[in-house]
């Protein structure tokens, strides 16, 4: 069923909070999008049209995306393996899994400047210990493997995933909101890769979808 109100997204996120600290987790968001309001008056971080639905159309956007990630990798994100977040823009989904998940350790990649410093003030006030913004374009980010990749209208498929493979290993688990366009985007890469990937249903958008899978790795040819 698709979140149609506010009301509906707040309850959603709220299952994803859990134990003592989820109080804390949605007061968090809370001030998270008060924030993103505020400085939305100095740059455009989001669509004004959108403000009124923040949590559907950004909050819960994003923590849709944890109903896919599979039962082992959420095991070793509790572990400290990193959920690497491109072109994170003003913190989707990556600020917000990090907002709801503090212990967990989210990278943000975002190369524009003021973008940058807004969600480098955002991540001291939340008090996200474990978060961290490479303010620089992804080429220039050091590899590492990531045990979630997302990205949310970053890139077309096939740059995407030339751009960010060397973050991949078999384990990692790619998480890419599409919006209306996630099947035509899908469909643009070569059937090898193609195979390897699927499209799910957004939550908060009828016709939107989520393209998910993991980029197998070629095994290293021997003499």
């Amino acid at each position: 069923m698709t979140i149609a109100s506010e009301e509906e997204a707040r309850a959603f996120v709220a299952q994803f909070a859990h134990g003592s600290s989820a109080a804390e987790a949605m007061e968090r968001l809370d001030r998270l999008a008060s924030l993103l309001v505020a400085e939305n008056e100095q740059q455009n971080l989001i669509a004004r049209a959108t403000i009124s639905a923040i949590w559907q159309r950004h909050i819960a956007d994003s923590v849709q995306l944890l109903t896919h990630v599979p039962r082992e990798t959420l095991a070793v994100l509790d572990e400290g393996d990193v959920w690497l977040d491109l072109g994170t823009g003003a913190g989707f989904p990556g600020l917000v899994i990090a907002a709801l998940r503090p212990a967990w350790n989210v990278r943000l990649v975002e190369s524009r400047r003021k973008r940058v410093e807004w969600l480098a003030r955002v991540i001291i006030e939340l008090q996200l210990g474990q978060c961290s913004v490479a303010g620089q374009k992804l080429e220039l980010v050091e590899s590492f493997a990531a045990a979630v990749i997302s990205a949310r209208a970053f890139a077309p498929m096939p740059r995407l995933l030339d751009l960010s493979a060397r973050f991949s290993t078999n384990d990692t688990f790619w998480l890419l909101p599409k919006g209306r366009s996630a099947a035509q985007d899908l469909a643009a890469l070569p059937e090898s890769k193609r195979a390897l990937f699927h499209v799910e249903q957004s939550r908060t958008d009828s016709e939107a979808g989520i393209v998910v899978g993991r980029l197998e790795q070629k095994a290293p040819k021997t003499r």
